[in-house]
C-alpha cells in the first residue's frame, strides 16, 4: 500500500508558525527537515494503527509540496515614492532558501506556481478602509507600512488539483493525504474517492 502526501506550503508555513510561535527563529533547513520528519511520523502512525488490526502497512510514496515562487520584481510605493524591491526582503529569501532545502530531502516533489498582482496598484490595508471612510483618518496620515502590493498565486491550486487527479487516475498510490486550508480540493479529492 502506497501513500502521497500533498502539502500546501503557504498553508503549512502559517500552521507551522502559529504551533512553534511566530517569533519562532527556525532556518528554513530545519523547517524542511521538520516537514518531513512530520510526514514520515504520521506514516508510522497510520502503520501502527494498522498493524493492531492485521492491515497492510503503508509505505511513503512521495511528499508533494505546492507553494509560489516568491515575487522578485519592484514597484514605487506611492506614499514615499521609493523603488521597493520585492526581491531583496526577508520573506523572499526565506522561501528561495526554503525551496533549496526542500529539494535536498528525500522524497519531496517541489510543485511552484508563481505571485501576480494583476493590476499592478498598491492598495490600502484593509484595516484603514474604514477610519477612512468615517473621516477619523485622512489620507495624508497613511504612511508606507498602510499600503501594500497584493499578490495572488497562480497555478498553485490548479497543480494540486491536477496531481490528485492523476494519482488517483493511474492508480499510482492507494491514499492521498492533503494537508490544505480551505475547501478549494473537493472536487478533486471527490474524484479520487471515486476512481477506488
Amino acid at each position: 500500500m502506497k501513500t502521497a502526501i500533498l502539502v500546501d506550503g503557504g498553508f503549512f508555513i502559517r500552521r507551522y508558525k502559529y504551533i512553534n510561535g511566530f517569533e519562532s527563529d527556525d532556518t528554513p533547513e530545519i523547517m524542511a527537515k521538520n516537514l518531513v520528519l512530520y510526514c514520515f511520523k504520521h506514516i508510522q502512525k497510520v502503520n501502527n494503527y494498522r498493524s493492531k488490526y492485521s492491515l497492510i502497512p503503508t509505505e511513503l510514496y512521495r511528499i508533494y509540496y505546492y507553494d509560489a515562487t516568491p515575487f522578485d520584481g519592484d514597484s514605487h510605493n506611492p506614499i514615499t515614492n521609493r523603488l521597493f524591491n520585492f526581491k531583496k526582503t526577508e520573506q523572499y529569501k526565506f522561501r528561495n532558501d526554503l525551496f533549496s532545502e526542500l529539494k535536498k530531502q528525500r522524497k519531496i516533489a517541489l510543485r511552484l506556481g508563481f505571485l501576480k498582482n494583476s493590476s499592478k496598484e498598491w492598495v490600502i490595508r484593509p484595516k484603514h478602509t474604514k477610519p477612512l471612510l468615517n473621516g477619523k483618518m485622512t489620507i495624508s496620515e497613511l504612511t508606507e507600512d498602510d499600503i501594500e502590493f497584493p499578490l495572488k498565486q497562480k497555478a498553485v491550486d490548479m497543480k494540486i488539483g491536477l496531481d490528485i487527479a492523476t494519482l488517483a487516475f493511474k492508480e499510482q498510490v492507494d491514499q492521498i493525504i492533503l494537508i490544505a486550508g480551505d475547501s478549494d480540493f473537493v472536487p478533486a479529492a471527490k474524484f479520487a474517492r471515486r476512481k477506488e
